[in-house]
């Protein structure tokens, strides 16, 4: 048994070494080969059908992206412990495969294909995205499953101002631009990505690089071709053709498609004359032989296709009478709804979405789980195309992979204006299309900056978003760029491209294309109608709604979050959570505390603001530093015979001192305060030593008529260490000078000095019925 693997190796940049290989792994499927790059492995398998199924009038091509858990070494956390259906990541990679690969297989082959791409090793570094669709082609390379060119993707991101090749995981978080480009070593083929407000110029230079990095990643692959020794493709069936047919057809229908195309017709009502064209077409023809049939529909739908495509090009008209860069007619309605925290209702011609927001608590926040790491997100956009919208009845089944990949497009785009990590809230928007002509995701991202405006959260500017088309004429080089396309429009073209920016530049774009040549000079003339198309639609927005509530509706939750040293988590917290449970069963909030570093993020949430005020002041309260003079308002927590606890601030307790409750002198605590009764305080200090607070309530009251002040008693100073006191006979001198001679007393009772005397403080007269209070000095 020989499992000796045929592999090649290239460079991406900085010595980064990627491997593809084949012959070891997976060798019953038409191609397999798997592509290394650090630790990060991926496997990827072509299998296609000899033979088309009977009556296939279209191309059945499968692919989906899966990462195993165990390439991490980790254990799936569903029930079942094991990997189910794809997460949407996975529907988003399998997207970007697919997209790029559909154009290269011959538009007569019908055999169903079916290319699997598994994660089987992971590198937390390696981002494998950007390795996927180079593993799926060079399956394909190295198969006779007959493509016309072999492809390639690539990241490109730009890092403190230099564009760099798959950047890491770490580098990309840096980024200011992130794009996905699949080409061919001649054209490219698709786009998509966000940035940071970049200029169309930037994503032309962007595209650039990246197709250079794919021309060596496209050679690699035709090496390692060679080297298996695949000498060409496997034959198939070329579909049944019947020219005369073609013609016939081409006569009879020639001009009717024309009349209705140039009608400027609604969407519906062309659609139904369209229809009539065929009823009466297959009236003309009569009885076909049974091969025969299914090219009427075939013949038909291209000659529609190519009748539009000539009037557009040939004399500038549109399907609904639209100049080429026109965009169709605008109306936004915000706050439309009377519960949700935020509502909007964009419509653009027949295209309409209503959008909603939502706005939670860090507890709602959606995890994102793949192989190689698992993160929190607080912002979640979904998008729902009911079949309503485009007039049909359909079986509901949840989102499919188009719900999902608008539905990222609108999240990365809007994502971009959102509020950063201190913005505490969770924000859900929920895109409902109920009309659909043409670029739902575009009018998700118009409604969904409205919306989120109208909840409150504080976008700085409005994202809006247009869908381009291109239409052009190999015999004669023509093309035209169609500005907000229709659906039919979208399907017909050779391009279409969606682009959503600000004011100042592009957030996101998505572009397919699907003709070979298509030069950059065409493409920057593309990228300047639609910024001329998405600026009249923010213009508009702005005209709508202007700028963001300042605050959030009065039926949205209210949310404050405080920064906090980190040392104070754990007083904010308190003993077993005693604390903050005791906050939230007082106030009625809801309190969330992350630690971020050096600091601690306390997220407060409430429906009343009243609520969420006394929660915040708790918690400010805690954190705070008393600062001595100030006068703050307490709570009697426990009565001793020589003062009160008082809680003065939130967590923070002191001593009232029986001789600083009143100017008058007390015997007793009895009578004079109670627990829970509220006093007023100045803190006057804190001992050096202890750091315990000294508190006073009589200073804030008035003195009484002739009340002598106390003299002061003299500082000791520092007294030092006790074991360099020197002789203390030395320095204390003779034992009877000191005693005062022969009365050990020194010269009388002790109890001179208890508090009727000068020196305050203690009370040496405690006798056995007297409690012993802690030693201090009351001044």
């Amino acid at each position: 048994m020989n499992l000796t693997p045929i592999s090649v190796k290239f460079d991406i940049g900085d010595g980064r070494m990627v491997t593809i290989e084949t012959g070891k792994l997976a060798r019953q499927a038409d191609g397999a080969v798997t592509v290394r790059l650090g630790n990060s492995i991926l496997l990827a398998t072509v299998v296609a059908n000899k033979e088309p199924k009977p009556g296939q009038s279209f191309f059945p091509l499968t692919v989906d992206y899966q990462e195993k858990f165990a390439s991490a070494g980790r254990i799936p956390g569903s029930f079942f412990k094991r990997e189910g259906r794809l997460s949407d990541s996975e529907v988003l990679i399998s997207r970007l495969i697919d997209r790029a690969l559909r154009p290269l297989f011959p538009d007569n082959y019908l055999c169903e294909v079916q290319v699997l791409v598994s994660l089987i090793s992971s590198d937390p570094e390696v981002m494998p995205d950007a390795l996927a669709c180079l593993a799926a082609s060079a399956a394909l390379a190295v198969s006779d499953v007959p493509i016309q060119e072999i492809i390639s993707e690539c990241r490109v991101a730009r890092i403190d101002g230099k564009l760099v090749i798959n950047p890491n995981r770490t580098e990309l978080a840096k980024a200011d631009m992130d794009f996905i480009i699949g080409a061919t070593d001649k054209n490219i083929m698709m786009v998509e990505g966000e940035s940071k407000e970049c200029q169309e110029e930037d994503l032309i230079l962007a595209i650039e690089a990246a197709h250079a990095a794919i021309k060596v990643q496209v050679k690699a692959q035709e090496e390692l071709r060679d080297l298996k020794g695949v000498k060409g493709k496997r034959e198939y069936a070329q579909p049944h053709q019947n020219e005369e047919l073609k013609a016939k057809i081409e006569t009879f229908a020639k001009d009717k498609i024309y009349q209705v195309a140039k009608s400027a017709s609604a969407k519906h009502d062309r659609s139904d004359a369209f229809a009539a064209i065929g009823v009466e077409l297959k009236e003309h023809l009569g009885e076909l032989p049974e091969e025969d049939q299914p090219l009427v529909k075939e013949y038909l739908h291209d000659l529609e296709k190519e009748v539009i495509r000539n009037m557009i090009l040939d004399e500038s008209v549109r399907l609904d009478g639209r100049a080429l860069d026109q965009v169709r007619p605008l109306a936004m309605e915000t706050d439309i709804l009377p519960s949700p925290h935020g509502s909007a209702l964009f419509t653009r011609g027949e295209t309409q979405s209503l959008t909603t927001v939502t706005l939670g608590t860090p507890e709602d926040e959606l995890l994102i789980e793949s192989a190689a790491v698992s993160n929190y997100s607080k912002f979640i956009l979904h998008y729902n195309f009911p079949p309503f919208s485009t007039g049909e009845v359909k079986m509901m089944r949840g989102p499919g992979r188009r719900e999902v990949g608008h539905g990222n497009l609108a999240m990365r785009s809007l994502k971009q204006m959102m509020p950063g990590s201190d913005y505490a809230y969770t924000v859900r928007v929920v895109s409902d299309i109920l009309e659909s002509n043409g670029s739902s995701s575009m009018a998700t991202v118009c409604a969904g900056s409205l919306a989120l405006m109208d909840a409150g959260v504080p976008l700085p500017k409005h994202v809006s978003g247009v869908a381009m088309g291109l239409i052009s004429r190999a015999s004669d080089g023509k093309w035209a760029v169609l500005t907000d396309i229709l659906g039919d429009e979208d399907h017909l073209g050779d391009m279409d491209f969606k682009v959503t920016g600000t004011r100042d530049g592009i957030v996101g774009i998505q572009m397919d294309i699907k003709v070979d040549g298509l030069s950059m000079d065409v493409m920057r003339s593309a990228l300047a109608q639609a910024k001329k198309g998405r600026l009249h639609i923010v213009e508009a927005m702005y005209e709508a709604f202007p700028a963001a509530r300042p605050e959030p509706k009065p039926h949205a939750p209210r949310m404050e979050k405080i920064i906090i040293d980190r040392e104070f988590i754990g007083a904010v917290i308190g003993p077993g959570g005693k604390i903050i449970q005791e906050i939230q069963r007082e106030t009625g909030t809801t309190i969330n505390i992350e630690e971020v570093g050096e600091t601690g993020e306390v997220s407060i949430f409430s429906a009343q603001k009243e609520s969420l005020d006394k929660a915040v002041a708790w918690v400010k309260g805690i954190i705070a530093i008393p600062e001595v003079g100030e006068v703050y308002e307490s709570v009697v927590k426990s009565i001793m015979p020589y003062g009160a606890f008082v809680e003065f601030m939130p967590g923070k307790q002191g001593l009232l001192h029986i001789s600083e409750v009143s100017w008058k002198r007390l015997e007793t605590m009895e009578g004079v305060l109670t627990e829970g009764e509220k006093v007023k305080v100045k803190l006057t200090g804190t001992d050096p030593k202890t750091g315990k607070f000294k508190l006073s309530r009589k200073v804030l009251m008035p003195k009484p008529e002739g009340y002598v002040e106390r003299p002061e008693r003299e500082e000791r100073g520092d007294r030092g260490d006790f074991r360099d006191r020197g002789d203390r006979g030395d320095r204390r001198g003779p034992r009877d000078d000191r005693r005062g001679g022969d009365d050990r007393r020194g010269g009388g009772d002790r109890r001179d000095f208890n508090r009727d005397g000068n020196r305050g403080g203690g009370n040496y007269n405690a006798g056995p019925d007297k409690p012993q209070e802690p030693t201090f000095d009351a001044e």
